[in-house]
């Protein structure tokens, strides 16, 4: 069954801005914790923003004051605004959930391409 379903990817200029959402369903929606990875072309995958288990969030360095990740726990929905967007944010994003003790789900990803 379905459990995690990413919206919201695109095109945009640089500088733009883009808003993902991710709505969990099943198990998933009672993951421990629930963010986002993305991965470019012919790169690995990559950790981009997360709620940890304590629900602090987390960024990696490259993004801090441009994404903001954000949650509706009474929708099982978790965001990724994405602001001043420069052309190396261009990847495939994926939403990622944890639920103890060892279960892992990803969505099927959503391209984000920021191109003139």
């Amino acid at each position: 069954q379905v459990q995690l379903v990413e919206s919201g990817g695109g095109l945009v200029q640089p500088g733009g801005s883009l808003r993902l959402s991710c709505a969990a369903s099943g198990s998933a929606a009672r993951a421990n914790a629930m963010g986002w990875y993305r991965q470019a072309p012919g790169k690995q995958r990559d950790f981009v923003a997360i709620f940890g288990v304590g629900g602090t969030p987390h960024y990696v360095n490259s993004v801090k004051g441009r994404f903001t990740i954000s949650r509706d726990n009474t929708k099982s929905t978790v965001y990724l605004q994405m602001n001043n967007l420069k052309p190396e944010d261009t990847a495939v994003y994926y939403c990622w959930a944890w639920a103890a003790p060892d279960t892992t789900y990803w969505g099927q990803g959503t391209q984000v391409t920021v191109s003139s």
